[in-house]
């Protein structure tokens, strides 16, 4: 039992990570890509993006993380890891902040980018650009520190095991 809940809490870690670098990449790197991009081309990139994403690794990361977190709570409950469940916790409720945000302001605002089409690229990049960038930082600083938490909570699953295996009781 104690592998599945180490293995569990991999999982989610692992998945945390990819999702916060994912999101970080946009912060530092697309983003800002993009800020200089004429509006036309913004607009194209974005929608071509918005796309493309919705594939099966990045619904694999993101829908299945937050299961394999809240496994690991259920896990950690019950096991010699106990210690480790606040932060199994708060990486999971960071992780549900991102996942909140990304569903209420950033996939609506990607939808009516898809549904302005290419019109008035001019339009369709100012009623989306600042909100969007505003709300992916946001969402790129939660599911960072829920990241940091999941990484926290396999160092003290480690040092569990450790002792466990080492200094076992009676």
């Amino acid at each position: 039992m104690r592998l599945v809940q180490q293995l569990t809490l991999v999982g989610a870690t692992v998945g945390a990570g990819l999702m916060a670098g994912l999101f970080a990449a946009f912060a530092y790197a697309v983003m800002p890509a993009l800020r200089g991009a004429d509006d036309r081309t913004f607009v194209d990139a974005m929608q071509r993006i918005n796309v493309t994403i919705v594939n099966g690794w990045f619904l694999l990361a993101f829908l299945g993380t937050p299961v394999l977190a809240a496994f690991a709570a259920v896990l950690a409950w019950r096991g010699p890891a106990r210690p480790a469940l606040p932060w199994i916790v708060a990486g999971l409720a960071l992780y549900l902040v991102m996942f909140v945000v990304t569903m209420a302001v950033n996939v609506p605002l990607n939808d009516a980018l898809a549904a302005a089409g290419t019109a008035d690229p001019a339009a369709a990049r100012e009623r989306f650009e600042s909100t969007w960038v505003t709300w992916n930082v946001v969402r790129t600083l939660a599911s960072t520190a829920g990241f940091g938490a999941l990484c926290w909570a396999l160092v003290l699953t480690g040092r569990a095991a450790w002792s466990v295996e080492w200094f076992p009781a009676g």
